[in-house]
């Protein structure tokens, strides 16, 4: 990591293990879950949750299990439970196709509305959920908690679904699904990663049944005219890691 990249970021261990550092003058914390906290705003921000991706897959013949929506809510909900946040952001593509929500399970439904029963519940909107978020507020026996909008400026930050070409100052993004691979224990380990330059920041997927894309990939790399952080997610911390480092 260079000097300069190292003086803006500065990061260091949190109590809960994620890494606490600035992007745009906004503290930030890592959260080893995936999501982001903004403690000054008690915020917490997850990204891509791509609920109902496993009955998607089941309705087109592929066997994949369709659990991940609880197994994703549950993780939303522990975040939750730890830290009481007055509002909640979900970053865009929270929902996996236009039917995501009909198909849902009423109890996960209701899992959601319990979530986010006196907070401000924020939904932006992504490129796989916009016709599920718009048919969700339309229908009265299916309805979502909350509101829906297409961006959020949050004091330093800029809350967008995908990075821009020419990002607004402390943009904060998904859509990308970022993972890195570092050598450990004699072979390499592959884990979902956080990705800043100190002014802006690509956010890890959330859900449960989220693929990943190479941080070296262009679509990524090519974001920073500098090389970026790698905040991998490990078990119990975030784990900093030069770019110039990755495999």
């Amino acid at each position: 990591m260079n000097a300069a990249l190292r003086e803006i970021l500065s990061p260091y261990r949190h109590p809960c293990g994620g890494l606490k550092l600035t992007v745009n003058g906004e503290a930030c914390v890592l959260r080893c879950s995936g999501a982001l906290w903004l403690p000054g705003r008690q915020t917490l921000i997850a990204s891509d949750l791509h609920l109902e991706k496993g009955s998607a897959f089941a309705a087109r013949g592929q066997m994949l299990p369709p659990y991940d929506s609880p197994a994703t809510l549950a993780r939303l909900e522990a975040e939750i439970d730890a830290l009481d946040p007055r509002a909640v952001v979900l970053l865009g593509d929270s929902f996996h196709d236009s039917k995501a929500v009909s198909r849902m399970d009423g109890a996960q439904l209701a899992r959601l509305e319990r979530l986010a029963a006196g907070r401000d519940w924020i939904w932006l909107e992504g490129n796989h959920d916009l016709d599920a978020l718009a048919g969700a507020l339309a229908n009265p026996f299916k309805r979502l908690p909350g509101r829906v909008v297409e961006t959020l400026a949050l004091g330093g930050l800029f809350l967008i679904h995908e990075p821009q070409p020419d990002p607004a100052q402390g943009e904060v993004a998904g859509h990308l699904h970022p993972a890195a691979r570092v050598a450990a224990y004699g072979r390499g380990v592959r884990r979902p990663c956080f990705v800043t330059d100190g002014r802006r920041l690509i956010m890890p997927a959330f859900g449960a049944f989220t693929g990943g894309l190479d941080v070296r990939d262009p679509a990524i790399a090519g974001l920073f005219p500098t090389p970026p952080l790698a905040a991998l997610l490990g078990r119990d911390k975030v784990h900093a890691v030069a770019f110039e480092t990755l495999r």
